[in-house]
């Protein structure tokens, strides 16, 4: 697994610790307000990066590649069946079309206002 835009306090694989995969996309989502877990190279996700960015909230982007299948099949399960997806303060949002209807709705900013992703 291989993490871009990290932010300060998260953790890929903690210090002795073995996780399961699971666990760690469960603490990754808690570590940070925003995060994408994406294949490496996806234009989804760098669309996604690229809208959270022009609102002005910078989300951390997991990027899995082939070798992280267990990761990969966790972060699917927990996104709503689908990757890249998105999470927003714990929640999930789910891929690219969450986040446009979030976005197009009004409802994008206040939410990311609430988990702490904007300045007030």
């Amino acid at each position: 697994m291989h993490a871009v835009g990290i932010r300060r306090g998260l953790t890929i694989d903690p210090a002795g610790e073995e996780e399961a995969p699971a666990a760690r996309v469960g603490r990754l989502v808690r570590e940070s307000p925003v995060v994408i877990f994406a294949r490496r190279g996806c234009y989804m996700a760098h669309v996604m990066k690229r809208l959270l960015a022009a609102v002005g909230a910078h989300a951390t982007v997991i990027e899995l590649d082939a070798g992280a299948a267990d990761e990969l099949a966790a972060a699917t399960e927990a996104g709503r069946g689908a990757v890249p997806a998105l999470f927003v303060g714990g929640a999930p949002v789910g891929g690219l079309e969450g986040l446009m209807d979030l976005h197009l709705s009004g409802r994008l900013v206040p939410r990311l206002r609430e988990v702490g992703a904007l300045c007030a």
